[in-house]
């Protein structure tokens, strides 16, 4: 078996969870989140878990995690016009960069202040 480690990221409203990040080519590998309160969801070998948490507020980074793809930058590219701009939740799309430990990342945060990054090798 290979290891791997899923993050466990609090959500204010699962439904509003799974809707943002189906616009990003996520899919439900659970059950619907009202019948277990809680969210599995995935894109290729991607997975992230949800739990909820009504008292998350979206204007303070609520948790993080690092998303480690192919080709940051087609991802980015891809996702740009999906992630709209929320001022009431901070939700947002940040440009890639090129980092001094050698990766090309850009920033996405969900309406739950979620902070996502999402990067590849230079």
């Amino acid at each position: 078996m290979t290891e791997r480690a899923v993050p466990i990221l609090p959500s204010r409203d699962l439904t509003e969870t799974l809707s943002f990040f189906e616009r990003l080519g996520f899919e439900n590998r659970g059950a619907p989140p009202e019948e277990w309160q809680y969210l599995i969801i995935g894109r290729g070998t991607i997975e992230l878990h949800f739990t909820e948490d009504a008292s998350v507020d979206p204007l303070r980074t609520a948790a993080m995690c690092y998303l480690y793809v192919d080709d940051a930058q087609r991802v980015y590219d891809d996702w740009a016009d999906l992630v709209e701009p929320d001022r009431a939740t901070g939700s947002r799309i940040e440009r890639p960069v090129d980092t001094d430990y050698g990766m090309r990342e850009f920033a996405v945060v969900d309406r739950s202040g979620n902070l996502l990054r999402i990067g590849s090798p230079l």
